[in-house]
């Protein structure tokens, strides 16, 4: 019974169409992309990753290590162990796009089922509510002491909000558009930021000290403690990239070597050092002061904080855009309803909420110290699953099978009961707990065996673990079905003979109502 197994088709002798102008608003939701479209490359997937986290939303989270009683080599130290292990983490995230030639999500209906891929589509929920609020609020943030600088303009909640506001429309708006103008805007991004961090050694070089000793009070009692909480802090950069790497990558040829695909994502990433170290020194130059973005234009010296202006600009866009695009796109295939514009602007529109709720009413950075954790916990034992399933598979996907429960049908290899694969679907909601259960992101998420190792984090080894070991031994005990595989069989673990249920349409489900409606 190999006839249906699945099989990898040839990408050899295929015509590519031009690529689209940065300025022609995208049509395509998260349906496959002809392999013809396929126009960019490996590059623009490092150029992309860099652009969207070379910004004010990093510098914020690399401020975090010094503002937790850190000293500077202290938080240096933190910072690259967090970002090494993140890439480490997300590299496998950039296979799945140029293989299925759609997003992450939708890709992991291979593991979790056609209907347990919305725990992915949550999961992109959660991270681009998160990074989108955090981009507007530090980039609106810079703004406002800037104009309180330059032009004596008081600071306000109510200018606070208009410039939170123009921000987060100037995103929807470039998100609208769609891939191409974002590529367009994150290049810019690359380039400008990167030479405007650089110029802080200018301005700063005679008031920076780089023995720097911290606040002598560690935020968790102790050193290691507090510098494990500051890794995962760093580490959720990169990992919040993880939901997202297939909005950008199904672009990419499906024969790119996964060499380069390695490399596009340990460049884009690795980089990322440089907003980094830009937080960590600087937060070092206004330590004790509670708006660390509005203290740091007062700090700065004239020039540079014109300059500050630029960088909180784009990287708003840049950061915002890589966030909210991805999200608008699954939003808009879970609720068919929604168009991938309209889905867009109503997430917008949440987190634009979210930003002036935390602002007024709420401690901001706890709030976002608690998606940060939320995202490390719940986000890395699915990347697990994912990477987990691609080595069993040997990468073989059948694209049209991905596709079902997008089209309103029911069936084909990926159905499994119901629409969900438990054996993922488990693995990742126990490991989830668990992680959750040993997690310490103060004030917010405080799991009660967060003290077992003497304050020590240890969410993510539990949640990694965890999602392993269950994962890998539910294919050993309970293996997939044979028509999940390509000819060669599994890597590892083995399969069984099944029926695989046919592709019917389900004229009950939302996907297909929607459809109906706009056929009629």
């Amino acid at each position: 019974m190999t006839d249906n197994r699945v099989v990898v088709p040839s990408y050899d002798d295929i015509t590519m169409n031009p690529r689209p102008k940065a300025t022609e608003v995208e049509q395509r939701g998260i349906d496959t992309i002809p392999d013809a479209d396929r126009t960019s490359s490996w590059v623009d997937l490092m150029r992309i990753q860099f652009g969207g986290a070379n910004t004010f939303a990093t510098v914020l989270l690399g401020t975090f290590p010094i503002l937790f009683g850190l000293s500077f080599w202290e938080a240096v130290g933190a910072v690259v162990l967090g970002l090494a292990a993140g890439i480490l983490v997300l590299m496998p995230m950039g296979l799945f796009g140029p293989k299925t030639g759609t997003n992450n999500a939708v890709s992991s209906g291979a593991f979790f089922g056609v209907r347990g891929r919305v725990v992915g589509s949550f999961l992109s929920l959660l991270t681009a509510v998160a990074f989108f609020s955090i981009s507007v609020w530090v980039g609106g943030d810079a703004l406002v002491g800037a104009l309180n600088r330059l032009a004596g303009v008081p600071d306000s909640i109510g200018l606070r909000t208009v410039i939170y506001g123009l921000i987060g429309l100037i995103v929807i708006v470039v998100v609208v558009y769609g891939y191409q103008f974002m590529l367009l805007i994150n290049k810019t991004a690359v380039i400008a930021n990167s030479v405007l961090f650089l110029l802080a050694i200018v301005a700063f070089s005679g008031t920076f000290d780089p023995s720097y000793a911290g606040t002598g009070e560690y935020l968790l009692g102790g050193f290691l403690p507090t510098f494990v909480l500051s890794a995962l802090i760093v580490m959720s950069n990169p990992v919040s990239f993880g939901a997202f790497l297939g909005d950008w990558s199904r672009y990419i040829p499906a024969k790119t070597p996964a060499r380069k695909l390695f490399a596009a994502t340990a460049l884009g990433q690795g980089l990322t050092i440089i907003p980094f170290l830009f937080g960590v020194a600087t937060a070092t130059l206004v330590a004790g002061e509670a708006d660390y973005v509005f203290a740091l234009i007062q700090t700065s010296p004239l020039w540079y904080a014109v300059l500050l202006m630029i960088v909180a600009f784009i990287g708003g866009l840049s950061t915002g855009s890589t966030s909210l695009y991805g999200t608008g796109l699954d939003f808009s295939s879970v609720f068919p309803s929604f168009s991938r514009v309209r889905a867009t602007i109503f997430i917008g529109v949440i987190a634009f909420l979210f930003i002036l709720l935390g602002r007024i009413f709420f401690d901001l950075l706890g709030a976002v110290n608690a998606f940060v954790g939320a995202i490390i916990v719940t986000t890395t034992p699915w990347m697990i699953i994912m990477a987990i399933g691609y080595f069993v598979r040997r990468g073989s996907f059948s694209r049209d099978d991905l596709q079902v429960f997008n089209r309103g049908e029911t069936g084909g290899r990926y159905w499994f009961t119901a629409g969900v694969n438990w054996r993922g679907m488990v693995a990742w909601i126990v490991s989830a707990v668990l992680g959750l259960m040993f997690a310490y992101y103060p004030p917010v998420i405080e799991g009660p065996f967060n003290a077992v190792a003497g304050g020590v984090d240890l969410s993510l080894i539990v949640a990694i673990g965890s999602a392993a070991v269950l994962y890998i031994g539910a294919l050993l005990i309970f293996p997939e079905p044979r028509y999940v595989f390509p000819a060669e069989g599994p890597r590892l673990v083995r399969e069984r003979d099944a029926a695989m249920q046919p592709i019917v349409a389900d004229h009950s489900s939302a996907a297909a109502r929607a459809a109906a409606r706009r056929a009629g």
